[in-house]
C-alpha cells in the first residue's frame, strides 16, 4: 500500500473514530444518538421535539428556556440557558405542545411526554389533520 493510501486510511479511521465518541451517550454506549436532546422548558413543564409533524402555528405565548447541554458531565463554565420565543399550536393546548424558535416563520413543534409517549392531542396531529402550512398569528 502506498504512503498515500496508508495516510488517507488512517485519517478516515481517525474521523470515523472521532464521529462515533461525539456520538457516546452518557452510559457509554454507542447506539449513534446523541447525548443531549432537544429540550426547552416553559411554564413549569419539559417539552421535547417531535419530528415531521405539520401544524398551524397561534399566538405567542412567551419566552421558553433551552437549558445548556451537558454532554460531558464536567462543568465548562460560562455557558447559560438560552431563550426561544414560545407560540401556541393551533387546536392543541399548551401543556401538551407548543411552538418555538425566533420568529412564527421559523419554529419547530415540542411537547411534554410521559416516558415516550406523546401527548394524544400530538398524535391525532400525525394521525388525521391534513397538513397545513405554518400561518402567522
Amino acid at each position: 500500500m502506498s504512503w498515500a493510501k496508508r495516510s488517507a486510511s488512517v485519517l478516515l479511521t481517525a474521523v470515523v473514530t472521532a464521529s462515533a465518541a461525539a456520538c457516546t451517550s452518557e452510559d457509554g454506549s454507542t447506539d449513534g444518538t446523541a447525548s443531549c436532546v432537544y429540550e426547552v422548558t416553559y411554564d413549569g413543564r419539559t417539552y421535547r421535539d417531535v419530528a415531521n409533524v405539520e401544524f398551524t402555528v397561534g399566538a405567542r405565548l412567551g419566552a421558553a428556556a433551552k437549558p445548556v447541554c451537558d454532554d460531558t458531565g464536567q462543568d465548562e463554565g460560562g455557558e447559560s440557558a438560552t431563550t426561544e420565543t414560545a407560540y401556541a399550536v393551533d387546536g392543541v393546548s399548551p401543556t401538551a405542545a407548543i411552538a418555538v424558535g425566533d420568529t412564527p416563520d421559523d419554529v419547530q413543534i415540542v411537547a411534554v411526554y410521559s416516558g415516550n409517549e406523546l401527548p394524544a392531542e400530538v398524535k391525532k396531529l400525525i394521525a388525521g389533520r391534513p397538513p397545513v402550512q405554518h400561518a402567522r398569528p
